[in-house]
């Protein structure tokens, strides 16, 4: 399995286009996946996520925590047995060989990853950023946050990735003083005499279906807060000994931000109104004017838009890099695989998913929409992907790896695949979304046939 750092011969442009630097060690990478899962989704969509299931807000996140972690150790499997960038289509391919169904796989994460992005930058421009300038316009500031990542992402993985760093300790301080405000005014240590705590709201349930239906419908929104875990197998190419790596990092950021979520849904439940939270896009800054009405709520605000920056900003690395390295196996035209070579980033990559995104977002798509999306879309991905590890245990390789259990892959390519359906309890227009989606991955899949002239590949070159 080659992992070369300098030039790839191979690669998209020949002999002289230069690979990906090999600049991810343990730690960034490990903050690489909190700060990917956090951010977005608990800045913003715990309001909504609250007004599907009601005041039990902690039971969606706690399920949607146990399907992401069933569908990490499948991917700490394959990523330490193919550590190179392309993740699940690349996976999917090795598993079943068929062309259509990897470029549908691949174009359906990359999809995810721009949604994902899209709905930050959506975040980017509401309650929050409001609170700070009352009448700045939207779409414009949405369009401006993603070209800025585009220019981050263009500078260098390295220079992404400190910054990364930098942004996740301040969304961990944000979430820091939501838990300590919090617990303070649990505990009766709040001078606000309308301060109201309600711990019997824990235990309500949205009254307009069956509590099974409330749980799996806010689970399915969920699941959108634990999803940023597979984007870091993405990065694999630029990881140091990932087959080390990956598992201690993943594993642990998993079970940090897991448990940062539950605390926080706790409180936020036993704070706020469910109604209050259900129409805000800032349900955090509800809890901290609420828990600390001193606190400046501009201040906070600050914080929640640098988290949402950051979410964004991973999600088009992840993006890019996917097509890169579906670019670089041939499954796509090889021009969306040169590398810039100064800066060794995978440029033209980067503009083609920043211009999605910026579609995206000035289309009539809201904040839930993407978010729900993205979460069908991986879903179904994740449910793949459970299967392709129990296909390819036929296939060895000669370096150690981590195996995952047998009965964790099957458990969850059947829960990925419950949530993804529409037992599940979601609306049938997630669905004409994402097949709205996919429906242009098949366009591009037909432009790249007559284009190259080719439907299959050879598996045998993929991760080489």
């Amino acid at each position: 399995m080659a992992n070369e750092t300098t030039v790839n011969d191979n690669a998209p442009g020949g002999a002289h286009n230069p690979g990906l630097k090999k600049v991810i060690g343990p730690k960034l990478l490990l903050f690489f996946v909190i700060g990917d899962v956090l951010g977005t989704t608990i800045y913003s969509l715990t309001g909504k996520i609250a007004g599907k299931v009601g005041g039990a807000l902690w039971i969606p996140f706690l399920v949607a925590f146990v399907v992401a972690f069933l569908t990490a150790f499948s991917y700490l499997e394959l990523v330490g047995k193919y550590p190179k960038a392309g993740g699940a289509p690349l996976y999917v391919h090795r598993a079943f060989g068929v062309h259509f169904v990897t470029f549908l796989i691949a174009f359906a994460v990359m999809c995810s990853g721009i949604t994902s992005a899209s709905s930050a930058a959506r975040a980017f421009s509401g309650d929050y950023l409001t609170k700070i300038f009352p009448d700045v316009p939207a779409w414009p500031v949405a369009i401006g946050f993603l070209l800025l990542l585009a220019a981050i992402n263009l500078r260098g993985v390295a220079e992404s990735v400190k910054l990364n760093v930098v942004l996740t300790c301040i969304e961990l301080g944000g979430l820091l003083i939501v838990i300590v405000f919090g617990a303070i005014a649990l505990f009766g240590g709040s001078t606000d005499p309308h301060l109201e705590p309600d711990p019997s709201r824990l235990l309500q349930f949205n009254t307009e279906t069956s509590p099974f239906l409330a749980i799996t419908s806010a689970t399915a929104l969920a699941f959108y807060a634990m999803i940023g875990f597979e984007d870091s197998v993405n990065m694999a190419e630029e990881t140091k000994d990932p087959a080390r790596n990956f598992p201690r990092a993943l594993l642990m950021g998993l079970s940090i931000t897991a448990a940062i979520y539950l605390v926080i849904a706790l409180i936020t439940s036993t704070l706020v109104p469910t109604d209050e939270l259900a129409g805000s896009t800032g349900p955090l800054l509800l809890v901290v004017q609420a828990a600390a009405p001193w606190f400046p709520p501009i201040l906070f605000s600050a914080i929640a838009l640098f988290a949402v920056t950051n979410s964004a900003l991973i999600n088009m690395l992840m993006a890019s890099r996917l097509v890169y390295g579906m670019a670089e196996e041939k499954i796509i035209p090889k021009g969306f695989g040169i590398v810039h070579r100064t800066r060794q980033t995978p440029w033209v990559s980067i503009l083609f998913t920043s211009i999605i995104a910026v579609v995206l977002v000035i289309s009539s798509l809201d904040i839930s929409d993407l978010g729900n999306t993205t979460s069908l879309l991986l879903l179904a991905v994740f449910a793949v992907v459970n299967v392709a590890v129990l296909v390819l245990r036929k296939h060895k390789v000669e370096h150690k790896h981590f195996r995952a259990p047998t009965w964790v892959p099957v458990a969850g390519a059947i829960t990925c695949a419950f949530f993804a359906s529409p037992l599940s309890g979601r609306a049938y227009d997630e669905y004409l979304v994402a097949g709205a989606l996919l429906g242009i991955g098949v366009v591009l899949w037909l432009i790249n046939y007559f284009v190259t002239g080719k439907t299959r590949f050879d598996a045998a070159k993929l991760g080489k």
